[in-house]
């Protein structure tokens, strides 16, 4: 039996994080490397603008500039990092992008995007790591979902046929990976006390009135839920988990 530490210990592991640096990416960015894990840190800014963010982090958290829709350098990517760093215990794709308008303004190209960010870029890299993974039989693959996969939201359709498609994606791949001791998992927030959230609901009392009745705990979530729960499916604890997605939304996926 493990002892508690090891339990949820990241001690000696390298995440990959796609969207590491703003909100729920820095969250898990933050817990993965509290928890002892090497993080690597990808997004499609210059460096320069993270450089104060992931300063406190130290030598746990390594910034790449990466555009995950870049899905033909994925391969190349990952070889690289797998080259500097010795390997790549953990995946998180979490890198996304939002296109909020009726279905009769949304252009295909907009549709497409979301879609190239949220869902193809994510098989890209997944594709691109998992036979690192298998050599090593061990590895975790995380995906971020959301609220959109389950419940109708007007607006987002790019958004919600991404994230629907990502719970879609979870289980194929825990299917066909779970033999060589690799583990696929999601994480459905709900909604979340981030800077991207305010945009959304400071001058729409009316949708914040929406969230929080459908919500039972009547708040937000902090964004360090997230992490931890990110920290929890990557780690021994959670050994027996494969093909499932963890809703850390306060019960709003099952709301009234």
């Amino acid at each position: 039996m493990l002892e508690f530490n090891q339990a949820f210990s990241l001690d000696g592991k390298v995440a990959l994080i796609t969207g590491g640096a703003t909100g729920l990416g820095l969250a898990m960015t933050k817990c993965m490397s509290a928890a002892g894990a090497k993080v690597i840190v990808a997004s499609s800014s210059p460096a320069e603008r993270y450089e104060e963010t992931l300063r406190p982090l130290g030598e746990r958290a390594v910034y790449e500039q990466y555009d995950v829709t870049n899905t033909e350098e994925a391969q190349v990517f990952v070889d690289r990092l797998i080259k500097e760093h010795g390997k790549i215990d953990i995946l998180v794709n979490n890198a996304g992008v939002h296109c909020k308008k009726p279905i009769e303004e949304m252009e295909v190209g907009e549709f497409t995007r979301v879609l190239d960010v949220h869902l193809v870029g994510a098989f890209a890299l997944s594709k691109a790591v998992i036979p690192h993974m298998r050599k090593r039989k061990s590895g975790n693959l995380l995906f971020i979902a959301s609220m959109a996969s389950y419940i109708g939201q007007p607006y987002i359709a790019g958004y919600a046929a991404a994230k629907s498609g990502v719970l879609g994606m979870i289980r194929d791949l825990a299917a066909e990976v779970g033999l060589d001791g690799i583990r696929v998992n999601g994480i459905a927030p709900g909604w979340i006390d981030t800077p991207m959230l305010h945009q959304a609901v400071d001058n729409d009392p009316e949708r914040q009135q929406k969230i929080l009745g459908r919500t039972p705990m009547k708040k937000y979530g902090d964004p360090e839920q997230i992490g931890w729960a990110a920290v929890y499916l990557c780690s021994d604890a959670a050994g027996f988990v494969t093909g499932t997605v963890l809703p850390v939304d306060g019960g709003a996926v099952n709301g009234f």
